[in-house]
Parts: C-alpha cells; sequence; structure tokens
C-alpha cells in the first residue's frame, strides 16, 4: 500500500510540473503514462501537443530532477491519438441492416438467368441468403 501511495503522490507532483512549465496545454490532451526508474512517461494525444512538449522537455526534466530529488530527471514522450478516445456504447454500434426486399432478391435471380456459371451461383447465394433472413 505504501507503494501505491508513493506512485500516486509522485505522479500528482510530476502532473502539477507540466501544468506549471504549460499552463496552455489542455488536460485532456495529456497523461502521465508510467514511470520507472528515473523516467517518466508522458503520453499526449497529438503530434502538436507532443511537440509543445518537446519545446519544453528539459525545463520538465530539470524541475523534476528538482522536486523528486534526482528520482526522476528524464522525460519521454509519446504520441498516442487513440488515449483520449471514448470507445462507443452498445448502443451506438451501428447494427448492419437487412434492407434487402423480395423484389430485390428476385431482380438478382434474373439478372443470375444470364450471367456466367461462377458469378450465377453468387447471385443466387445472395439471393437465397436475403429470402432466409427476411422470413
Amino acid at each position: 500500500m505504501a507503494q501505491i501511495s508513493q506512485k500516486t503522490n509522485s505522479i500528482k507532483k510530476i502532473e502539477v510540473i507540466v501544468r506549471q512549465i504549460c499552463p496552455d496545454l489542455p488536460e485532456e490532451s495529456w497523461h502521465i503514462a508510467n514511470f520507472s526508474q528515473n523516467k517518466i512517461f508522458i503520453e499526449v494525444g497529438s503530434p502538436i501537443w507532443g511537440q509543445r512538449l518537446q519545446f519544453e522537455k528539459n525545463r520538465i526534466a530539470n524541475q523534476l530532477s528538482i522536486e523528486t530529488e534526482g528520482a526522476f530527471s528524464q522525460v519521454e514522450l509519446k504520441v498516442n491519438p487513440y488515449f483520449n478516445k471514448a470507445k462507443p456504447q452498445a448502443s451506438e454500434i451501428a447494427k448492419p441492416k437487412k434492407s434487402m426486399s423480395e423484389a430485390s432478391a428476385t431482380q438478382l435471380r434474373n439478372v443470375a438467368t444470364i450471367a456466367p456459371k461462377s458469378l450465377q451461383e453468387k447471385i443466387l447465394k445472395l439471393a437465397k441468403h436475403v429470402n432466409n433472413t427476411n422470413n
């Protein structure tokens, strides 16, 4: 538990440092992804914000070293444009609609009568499938 608490406090310190150095950086555009040994990993949502942090990377690393008494002295930036994208809810996921009518299936069968043998089999299979799903 002590390690978890220490890690949480370290992350909060790091976030404060980044916010102080880059106050124009929106909170939803970045987060502390991880840290290990003496390096922190900041993940950003776009290359633009990554570039902004890149300009301040040395200042962040210096301040980080001072605040953590040398425990962290390196900063690594990772661009991940998907880290802050919300996953669609089950209700938002479009379900395929089976909208082919019986008239369309009939037209497919008519086309199949004049189609080459290999294509004819595929068209008839499609028309048969439509019949099964609409019944």
